[in-house]
């Protein structure tokens, strides 16, 4: 496919016996030690206890107790989408065609104050689903009645990073509600579900809640994910009203300093004021771009290049299906991508192989993940997609990097593997019922879509 690159992470296999699993044939995305991307090809993966033991090209390898030859297949880090809203996919499609404003109040709000928690449920059975099949690995979730996101994590075999969403609104109650899910459910499904505080936004959530939210963060050694600058509206009104960016507001409360970590949603309204502000941030802050919606709202892109060049981490997401209509990190990947080049009228930016490494060790950090996932190396957890460019779309390939990121699609990947074992091969769902969930999930959607009542769970006032 390219040039064969030695492999920097690679290690000689262990000898302690059978692995749990040997991928073999491949060509292996691996990282560098400056963090460029690089292919190593004929490679093979070694997998014990869930973790990566080795990146090899070496000819003697273990016995295994699973073995998959992957030639002619690329293996990367499994995908992570930064910023999601699972059970929204029972809502896609349902509010098209709107400014942000009528999409919430007209639509959204008030058809989810109808969510039973067994909607939620199926939602995100749903979601994973599309996920698995789509080669990610690792979710961020940002919603309501998150237990039953939870339990269907553990069913599923994903990665998540869960947050419990609040608005002032609901009081102390909604705030103590998102602390006891962060601390009841981290560790969860076999330490392959962390947690998060999760206020929605700085236009829902008041300053004092804010406070409030970060003095529990410290407290309880949580990070914070929330939206905020979600675009330049937003920012333009944060400042008519309060004098300050929605940037600046995080930095008031405290929440920037926030040891655990901020992952803040969208960001395309970040301006250049606000740079500073997150340049002197005292804990770790990062930011999840999700293209897709943002020119469906006709708002302007994330500032990926400043952000990057004051060394906040730009994660990739999809955010919700009703906006973004798919869970397809791929999708996002590549229109970052293009976005990015359009608004900098730069050609050289963002590059293929820039896109990958947002996709990967970008993306771990923004979920706070960087020292576990998001490279095939070894100590790495073993989540792992392979994806077949033989379709007459990825063919011939002069550019692998390009190939991945322009050309394949979510479609293309055949096995998904989460600590070690595989959710999907050959395109089969193992761990979920599809037909059941879509089955069940239609019979439910006349009550689920019903806006009679009158009722919206918040009002949409930025």
């Amino acid at each position: 496919m390219t040039p064969s690159v030695p492999a920097p992470s690679a290690t000689t296999p262990s000898a302690a016996g059978p692995a749990d699993l040997l991928i073999t044939g491949c060509t292996a995305l691996v990282h560098d030690e400056h963090e460029e991307i690089a292919f190593v090809e004929d490679a093979s993966i070694v997998v014990r206890g869930g973790v990566i033991e080795a990146v090899t090209r070496e000819a003697r390898l273990p016995d295994a107790a699973l073995r998959i030859d992957a030639r002619g297949q690329v293996a990367m880090p499994g995908l992570i989408n930064c910023h999601t809203h699972t059970p929204m996919v029972a809502l896609r499609g349902i509010a098209e065609d709107l400014p942000a404003e009528e999409w919430f109040n007209d639509f959204i709000w008030p058809i989810e104050s109808n969510l039973t928690e067994r909607d939620v449920e199926l939602g995100a059975r749903l979601a994973c689903a599309e996920m698995i099949r789509g080669g990610v690995t690792c979710f961020a979730d940002h919603y309501f009645s998150m237990d039953a996101v939870a339990a269907v994590v553990s069913e599923s075999g994903l990665r998540a990073h869960l947050g419990e969403a609040f608005f002032s609104s609901q009081g102390a109650e909604g705030r103590e509600k998102s602390l006891e899910f962060a601390l009841r459910q981290r560790g969860g499904a076999g330490g392959r579900i962390t947690t998060a505080l999760a206020p929605h936004a700085p236009y829902t959530v008041n300053a004092a809640d804010l406070a409030a939210t970060a003095a529990l963060a410290r407290e309880h050694g949580l990070p914070v994910h929330l939206h905020a600058a979600e675009s330049r509206g937003q920012t333009d009104t944060s400042l008519a009203r309060y004098g300050r960016t929605p940037i600046e507001i995080l930095q008031r409360a405290g929440l920037l300093d926030n040891e655990p970590g901020l992952l803040i949603a969208h960001g395309t309204g970040i301006i250049e004021r606000d740079l500073p502000v997150l340049a002197g941030a005292s804990g770790p802050v990062a930011v999840a771009t999700a293209p897709r919606g943002y020119l469906k709202f006709a708002w302007g892109p994330t500032p990926v290049r400043a952000l990057r060049e004051i060394g906040v981490p730009v994660g990739l997401a999809t955010d919700g299906a009703a906006s973004n209509n798919s869970l397809d990190v791929w999708e996002s990947m590549a229109l970052t991508s293009l976005v990015q080049k359009s608004t900098e009228g730069d050609p050289r930016w963002l590059t293929s192989r820039q896109a990958l490494h947002h996709a990967t060790l970008q993306s771990a950090r923004a979920v706070g993940l960087g020292e576990r996932i998001g490279s095939l190396a070894p100590g790495r957890r073993a989540d792992i997609v392979l994806v077949d460019l033989s379709g007459p779309h990825t063919q011939p390939v002069h550019d692998l990097a390009a190939t991945l990121v322009h050309s394949a699609r979510s479609g293309d990947v055949t096995t998904t593997i989460v600590d070690g074992r595989v959710l999907m091969r050959d395109r089969e769902l193992l761990t979920l019922d599809l037909p059941a969930t879509v089955a069940e999930l239609g019979e439910r959607l006349p009550s689920l879509v019903d806006r009679g009542h009158g009722r919206r769970i918040q009002e949409y006032d930025t």
